[in-house]
């Protein structure tokens, strides 16, 4: 769906919607210098629209993007001149370049299991400067999920109305996923009305699952409880760094 005409919509809806971006930079920001004083370069993985990345432009010397849609990346570099980007699945791929600081935000529950998860943030640390921190935004757990959750957003972008409507359920039998149905409809004075519909399963990782991913890992990570972040981030270095 977003390697299409709707990753557009997305970036305008994701926009629209209320979140700091440029405080979520700030603060990580600060993390990172606090920990590593010298660190230059970020890779954003997951980046989709570069929406962080802008933010993170203003604060590493080298900032980069991987995502798996190539529309999505499109929308990335024309927001952030000069930007170094991978089309690619970080759980397939090997990246010759390395980094001082790797974030992985508001992108996790689209792993299928503990397992991705594991090889995940497996790659993620292998991809490091020695030295260099893992930043990983968590999502709601299993005791955090609200089964039937209605979201809405109606946003004005120029002469456009954008529509995105989302509902989520349990998956039966299964008190570790959840499947979410995402609607969008737009109406555009010269393009008339489309509308197009995702589903999808996401998955309630515990903290415990999070925090043994690191450990398996080689990594040392902390859960810190911090704004903006709704569910905080796991900060990580790893041991041989």
């Amino acid at each position: 769906m977003y390697d299409t005409y709707y990753a557009a919509v997305y970036d305008a809806v994701m926009i629209h919607r209320g979140k700091d971006y440029a405080a979520e930079a700030d603060r990580i920001g600060e993390i990172v210098r606090e920990r590593r004083p010298d660190s230059a370069s970020l890779l954003d993985v997951a980046c989709g629209t570069g929406l962080h990345l802008r933010a993170f432009a203003e604060r590493f010397d080298e900032v980069a993007g991987l995502d798996g849609s190539r529309e999505m990346l499109a929308l990335a570099r024309a927001r952030v001149p000069g930007l170094r980007t991978w089309c690619s699945d970080l759980r397939e791929t090997a990246l010759e370049a390395r980094f001082d600081a790797i974030t992985y935000l508001f992108a996790v529950p689209h792993l299928e299991s503990e397992a991705e998860l594991d090889a995940v943030v497996r790659s993620l640390a292998d991809h490091l400067n020695p030295g260099g921190l893992l930043l990983l935004e968590p999502w709601i757990g299993p005791d955090g999920f609200t089964p039937g959750y209605v979201s809405r957003d109606v946003v004005e972008d120029g002469d456009r109305t954008i529509m995105r409507l989302s509902h989520s359920a349990s998956v039966p039998g299964r008190r570790d996923r959840m499947s979410i149905v995402v609607h969008y409809a737009v109406a555009d004075p010269a393009e008339g009305l489309r509308h197009a519909t995702e589903s999808t399963e996401m998955s309630l990782f515990t903290p415990e699952q999070y925090a043994a991913a690191f450990e398996r890992a080689g990594c040392e990570a902390e859960h810190l409880r911090t704004e903006p972040f709704a569910h905080g981030l796991w900060v990580a270095r790893r041991r041989d760094g």
